[in-house]
């Protein structure tokens, strides 16, 4: 838990508070001022922000934190599955969960740990989870802030059970934009995409680049390492970057979805973007013994 900074330590930090809830939320800050927020209820990355103090992922403004309900607000962890089909409860449980700080991680590649500031969390499967989803499994995440202020998931699945079992998983991150009209998204065009409000029926990206008039909630398959979330009114960009999570999920609900969503403000749906790093389209497969890694990487630069 503790930050590999060498002779920057005074400037950087790890701090374990509690919420209202009494839930533990980590706060790391890097030397240059960035910080992100991280709760054990879901072990979800709650707040990201700049060096200048400014917010960079959608909190709901009727966001329920109360466990074991969901939080709308930054990056749930979909998991075991994405969507909603058979006992599971509708993206898996993960999100829902208390999560463990990880006092003793198995090592990382030094890419994952040199020079930033993190925590490690833990997830094992529940006697409740076992019934509804029969798999022994442990889910490790690190959270960290590299150097520069970019915010990365690493994310660990290992079969620790006698037989074989599949997962979905997506990392539903929820980006503030001044407005959902002034924003694009590039990286997915000529792509084939699953579009959820026809039933999954598959279609080709035909745009240069996605704009927004209205409700998206699309899957796009074998989509690149890196896609581009540019606000033109924020002349900002949000770059992200992914291993292991090949598929692409977008969505926003707009007007009339969004009335309807009771942890959701009317208008709201202007304001956020959920752009995830996934695996959906061909769900992951375990072995006993066998490990899986997912990165996401996320950084917020300047654009003209």
């Amino acid at each position: 838990m503790s930050s590999p900074l060498g002779g920057q330590e005074a400037e950087a930090a790890v701090k374990v508070t509690k919420d209202k809830n009494g839930v533990d939320l980590i706060t790391l800050q890097n030397p240059r001022g960035f910080s992100a927020k991280v709760s054990l209820h879901g072990g979800q990355v709650l707040s990201w922000k700049n060096e200048r103090g400014e917010e960079l992922l959608f909190r709901s403004s009727k966001a329920n934190s109360k466990p074991p309900a969901p939080v709308r607000a930054g990056i749930p962890i979909c998991f075991p599955q994405f969507g909603n089909r058979g006992s599971l409860e509708q993206h898996g449980f993960a999100r829902n969960r208390i999560w463990e700080i990880d006092r003793n991680p198995p090592p990382l590649h030094h890419n994952d740990c040199d020079g930033k500031v993190f925590i490690d969390l833990l997830l094992k499967p529940s006697e409740e989870d076992m019934r509804i989803w029969p798999h022994s499994f442990e889910f490790r995440l690190r959270v960290l802030l590299t150097s520069h202020g970019a915010l990365k998931l690493i994310s660990r699945v290992r079969n620790i059970g006698c037989k074989a079992f599949c997962f979905s998983i997506a990392y539903h991150t929820y980006f503030s934009v001044s407005d959902i009209s002034e924003v694009r998204v590039e990286g997915l065009e000529t792509l084939d995409y699953l579009d959820n409000l026809h039933h999954k029926k598959r279609f080709t990206e035909q745009g240069d680049a996605l704009t927004f008039e209205t409700e998206v909630d699309r899957i796009y398959i074998g989509s690149p390492h890196m896609i581009g979330v540019f606000d033109h009114e924020k002349k900002r960009t949000f770059l992200i970057r992914k291993e292991g999570l090949p598929d692409a999920v977008v969505w926003n609900p707009w007007e009339k979805k969004a009335k309807a969503i009771v942890d959701m403000g009317d208008d709201e749906y202007r304001q956020t973007i959920c752009v995830d790093g996934a695996a959906v389209e061909k769900p992951i497969t375990l072995k006993p013994g066998e490990e899986w890694t997912g990165r996401l990487e996320l950084s917020a630069l300047p654009s003209l």
